[in-house]
């Protein structure tokens, strides 16, 4: 929670990362292509802390919201995309924490995998 505190004072986080993951595959910047990128960003803010709040103990309720909302039926996000997703994020995070440690590193991790792996089941 403290390393995500301090990645989120530093106003570009966001944006960094969605050109990290942007740069991931075409098949990723593409489907960003017309998306309101302040918005995009506020629902970033939103989904990474119900995954830090999950790993804390909070209920699935909203990882599951967002893992329909991502499945087959909604906006059919692969599963292998997350892996991306994980990808730019922890690149993004580890260019913004000054303090990361190999065990923050570690715990971002647990923290993402846990309830990335939560979505992802409803695909």
């Amino acid at each position: 929670m403290q390393s995500f505190g301090r990645c989120c004072r530093n106003e570009h986080f966001f944006d960094d990362f969605y050109v990290n993951f942007r740069a991931t595959s075409p098949v990723i910047r593409d489907m960003f292509t017309n998306t309101d990128m302040t918005s995009q960003k506020n629902l970033l803010r939103a989904g990474i802390l119900n995954l830090v709040l999950y790993a804390r103990g909070m209920p699935d309720t909203k990882l599951k919201a967002l893992g329909q909302s991502h499945s087959r039926s909604g906006l059919n996000i692969q599963p292998e995309l997350y892996d991306l997703w994980l990808q730019a994020l922890r690149q993004t995070i580890i260019a913004h924490d000054p303090n990361l440690s190999p065990e923050d590193q570690k715990a971002w991790r647990d923290v993402l995998n846990k309830g990335i792996d939560v979505i992802k089941s409803y695909y």
